[in-house]
């Protein structure tokens, strides 16, 4: 007798759909948790700020990367895709340990011990696969997988770090997260694409990625030992060294569709935030000011954030069937996104010069959650259902 298929369910046909908008919602609650925490109104078991970082880091961001990764990192390889069973149960296995942190964060230290430790399971099955794809893929293809995959590799080390930071024995899992792993791992995918998209007539530099990577390496070392005038130097020097390549791309502007314009602001976004991030840093080792992180907030935010934004709406469109273009909608999530940033770089300027402008911290995380709404409210039925635009 004949037993007719069961239909598939489309939101998991992909791997970049449950990740991405997983990734949308936990970037909204955990925002608000935090904004509330910070206001006293909702109680916490951690550090407030331990729980920003970690939460957009481990809860946030890496369900995004997961979701670009797992489906371009086998074709930087020339391998197979990522089997379904695998993704989701990865997925899966993400979801539960978010929801777990999140409870005992607000419930028990024991409970958001027990998330951490699935989300670090789930961590290392990313990292695993990664590394099972890059070893197959032939050697001519392994030289930028193999700085993608160094970038992931410093992320799931800081993860075990983070088992001290929440026991406030150590905080260097901060800088090693965002700057070995957030940005950088960000960096090596975009040294690669976006010159790629932008069909760069320019000689691939083999050494630009090493090169970086060792930078951001000597500032975290800086960052942790609290040498501050190296952090500052490196900053500069990374900047300009960054600015040099890019500006060797020839990136073209004129006449480049939106959506590939997105991405080239990225990356000058990194470049402005190394710079203007190393200028006040000088500012608050000359003097007592204290500018809130600024330069890893407009790190993360203004490249780090517009760059998911502009490939993953690439990616999210291109899957679906349908044109990859930023139409007016998705430059107004590109625009918003700008404000985001430029909006949090308002709060820590005036947090530095003691204004008694306290409620631009409302305003920044207020643009943020628009910001995230924004896109899923655009693009969640596109992943969920493939809705066309």
């Amino acid at each position: 007798m004949f037993t007719p298929e069961k239909p598939q369910n489309y939101f998991f046909s992909q791997v970049h759909q449950p990740f991405f908008l997983s990734g949308v919602v936990f970037a909204i609650v955990v925002m608000l948790m935090f904004m509330l925490s910070y206001k006293g109104i909702l109680p916490l078991q951690v550090d407030s700020t331990s729980f920003h970082s970690y939460s957009l880091i481990y809860v946030v961001f890496t369900q995004f990367f997961t979701g670009f990764i797992f489906t371009t990192f086998p074709r930087f390889c020339q391998s197979e895709v990522i089997d379904k069973s695998y993704y989701l149960r990865t997925w899966a296995l993400h979801q539960l340990g978010a929801v777990v942190f999140l409870a005992g964060a607000v419930l028990s230290v024991e409970l958001l011990y027990v998330g951490i430790s699935i989300l670090l399971v789930a961590n290392t099955a990313i990292v695993y696969k990664l590394r099972q794809i890059y070893t197959k893929a032939p050697e001519a293809m392994q030289h930028d997988p193999q700085w993608i995959l160094a970038g992931f590799y410093m992320g799931l080390f800081a993860h075990f770090l983070y088992f001290l930071v929440f026991a406030h024995i150590d905080n260097s899992a901060v800088s090693i997260a965002v700057n070995l792993y957030l940005v950088y791992v960000t960096f090596a995918v975009g040294q690669r694409m976006v010159p790629f998209f932008s069909h760069s007539f320019a000689d691939k530099n083999e050494q630009f990625a090493p090169i970086v990577f060792a930078g951001f390496v000597l500032k975290t070392v800086a960052v942790n030992f609290e040498f501050a005038y190296l952090e500052i130097l490196v900053d500069i020097a990374l900047g300009l060294y960054i600015a040099l390549e890019v500006r060797r791309w020839a990136l073209p502007w004129q006449g480049s569709p939106a959506i590939l314009k997105i991405l080239h602001v990225s990356i000058y976004w990194l470049i402005a935030s190394l710079l203007i991030g190393g200028f006040f840093r000088l500012i608050e080792t000359l003097t007592e000011m204290n500018f809130m992180q600024l330069d890893v907030h407009l790190l993360v935010l203004g490249f780090v954030t517009t760059m998911l934004i502009g490939f993953g709406t690439r990616v999210t469109l291109g899957h679906s069937g349908q044109p990859p273009h930023a139409d007016a909608t998705t430059l107004k999530v590109f625009y918003l996104l700008q404000v985001v940033v430029i909006g949090r770089l308002l709060f820590s300027l005036v947090m530095g010069f003691n204004a008694p402008m306290f409620w631009m911290f409302d305003l920044s995380i207020t643009l943020w959650l628009l910001l995230f709404i924004f896109w899923a409210v655009r693009f969640g039925p596109v992943l969920y259902s493939g809705k066309k635009l």
